[in-house]
């Protein structure tokens, strides 16, 4: 390409999580370079967290309609789900915010926005959009895309992946899901609730790495609105007639046919950083294509860090946020020699029932040899689990038996997103089951059953 190369203070690659880097140092004087080859906000605005959850609200209020024959209360009439319209909405929605971000850049005498892919040529220049640009600091913030497996017969299949089940208008009476991870246990569950006839086939078990109890608890009432086959694993997939047709292997060579009008493929995501010409620089990657940093983000070049998906510490939107402040602080609104220190990174599946978690978990611990307690309370015993006539659900605390703290929780239930945060709380500030235990608690609520969970615990280490 050659030629000049124009100079930047910073340049940003990616414009989801990055952008806690752009607006935030372009206001300091720093002349800021953003790049992002789609529309502006990343996966998680335009296809991933917010259109999901734009989703699987509605989704949920149709399985709270249909439970409300527990508080006898009857359905005079049936009802019907207008999916082409509400998929458009929510595509309009996040369109909408994407297409906002732009001119607010442009107003920012400091910000220049391309709107094209961006591809090193060497350790510190990149091309875009015809010529090449520099900065003293550069970061990457590409993130990640949906990971296709070599099934044979898939190639060619008009099948989804998340992005297209986000945007798909017509509402299949079939859907096969391959995976068993939180991208497709959300939305086989959203579709499921609208009417669809879900059928998951998983390699395994459903969200490996968590507590086999807690797997056990989702299972139980998950599968009374979908159909798991786990232990199954996909060995062809054909396509005729507008019919999907995925010959299945399971456990001890048991073979079984699924077929289907809609086949969701949810199997896990993949680095971007295939995309960037990395080859053409020192930046190195691991055996999985995630890009190597250290404890402060930095890859192996001076001057260029990386953060979110495409480095795969954790692959949530509120982990790279956390992760762009750190930089903007250390670097920038108050430079320090500082590692960055994640403390608990919390997690949560939107579906029917939901499931939450921070801290260790059991197996984690076991493997540690760390001995501990374990706390759980099911949704029933508590005041609020009577009101809501709950029959599945608990909280289960984690508590090292040494000095009481907390080191881990683990809910399976209603709004466990949002009980979960008590606890994200008590471990980043290092608390313990007293702390916990020496609380008021509003009464009647949900997080009495926390509570009650904690007094489990507290009960067992009398014992002991």
């Amino acid at each position: 390409m050659g030629g000049i190369v124009k100079e930047y203070d910073v340049i940003v690659i990616g414009g989801g999580g990055g952008t806690k880097l752009v607006t935030p140092v372009a206001n300091l004087g720093l002349k800021v370079a953003i790049l992002e080859k789609e529309a502006m906000g990343g996966t998680c605005l335009n296809r991933g967290c917010i259109p999901s959850k734009m989703m699987i609200h509605p989704a949920d209020r149709i399985c709270h309609i249909q439970d409300s024959y527990k508080f006898e209360i009857g359905l005079r009439a049936s009802f019907e789900v207008d999916f082409g319209s509400m998929v458009k909405r929510i595509s309009q929605s996040v369109d909408s915010d994407a297409a906002s971000i732009p001119p607010a850049y442009e107003k920012n005498p400091n910000i220049d926005y391309y709107p094209h892919e961006g591809r090193f040529v060497s350790n510190k220049v990149i091309a875009v959009d015809g010529q090449e640009i520099t900065a003293e600091k550069i970061f990457i913030a590409v993130g990640s895309r949906p990971s296709i497996p070599q099934i044979p017969g898939l190639e060619g299949t008009p099948f989804m992946t998340s992005r297209e089940a986000l945007r798909n208008t017509e509402l299949p009476k079939t859907m096969t899901v391959i995976g068993g991870g939180f991208i497709a246990l959300e939305l086989g569950h959203a579709y499921s609730c609208f009417g669809t006839s879900v059928d998951f086939l998983i390699r395994s078990q459903v969200m490996r790495g968590l507590d086999q109890d807690i797997i056990d608890e989702f299972e139980k009432e998950f599968s009374k609105r979908n159909n798991l086959h786990s232990g199954f694993s996909p060995q062809s997939v054909s396509y005729e007639n507008g019919q999907f047709n995925i010959s299945c292997k399971g456990p001890e060579g048991a073979e079984k046919e699924l077929s289907s009008e809609a086949l969701l493929v949810a199997t896990g995501v993949k680095p971007n950083s295939d995309l960037l010409g990395l080859e053409n620089t020192d930046i190195k990657i691991d055996a999985k294509g995630y890009i190597e940093v250290d404890k402060r983000l930095r890859t192996n070049v001076a001057g260029v860090w990386a953060i979110g998906d495409v480095v795969g510490n954790y692959m949530f939107r509120h982990s790279v946020n956390y992760e762009g402040e750190y930089l903007f602080r250390t670097l920038f609104s108050a430079p320090a020699e500082e590692d960055l220190s994640y403390g608990p990174v919390p997690s949560a599946v939107f579906t029917h029932p939901e499931i939450a978690s921070v801290g260790k978990t059991e197996i984690e611990l076991q493997a540690e040899g760390i001995d501990y307690v374990a706390g759980v309370n099911p949704y029933r015993k508590s005041a609020m689990g009577s009101a809501r006539l709950s029959d599945h659900g608990f909280v289960k605390v984690l508590v090292e038996r040494k000095d009481k703290k907390i080191l881990g929780a683990h809910i399976v239930g209603d709004e466990a997103s949002n009980m979960i945060h008590l606890f994200i709380a008590l471990i980043k500030l290092g608390g313990t089951l007293d702390d916990m235990m020496d609380m008021i608690f509003v009464h009647p609520a949900l997080p009495e059953i926390a509570r009650n969970a904690g007094r489990k615990a507290r009960s067992l280490l009398a014992a002991s």
